[in-house]
């Protein structure tokens, strides 16, 4: 079982890290071979790849600031429940997208696999000005 308080405290530091605007912050938080999955979509296994597509985010919305809305621990099952706010890099239109990773961590509180999910549809509305 994961210590509750020390999970807070990671959610804590890995919001600070999407903050920071940091990718390879962002994929600090995966173990070596850890993945992540958004919206039933290819994996981007390994911490590499996860900072490939913590870039991803970054060059889309370069002034991306993340919140953690909530969190639930069970097991080494974690859901960090997150909106974030920014502006699209291309119509410069104002987004504010919710979602929530689903999260298996280790025994070092790194996340071994994440399961990543958004509206696609919203966002793509909001890309638009919709």
């Amino acid at each position: 079982m994961i210590d509750p308080d020390a999970v807070a405290e990671m959610a804590a530091d890995y919001t600070a890290a999407w903050n920071s605007k940091s990718a390879e912050a962002v994929a600090s938080f995966y173990a070596e071979d850890g993945e992540i999955i958004i919206n039933s979509g290819d994996p981007w296994v390994g911490r590499a790849r996860v900072q490939d597509m913590a870039a991803g985010f970054y060059a889309d919305v370069p002034d991306l600031m993340l919140t953690c809305d909530e969190l639930r621990c069970a097991g080494t099952h974690v859901i960090f429940v997150w909106t974030f706010t920014g502006h699209d890099a291309g119509t410069g239109n104002s987004l504010n997208i919710r979602g929530w990773e689903e999260w298996e961590l280790g025994p070092d509180l790194k996340v071994q696999a994440s399961k990543g999910w958004f509206d696609a549809e919203d966002y793509a509305r909001q890309v638009e000005g919709g």
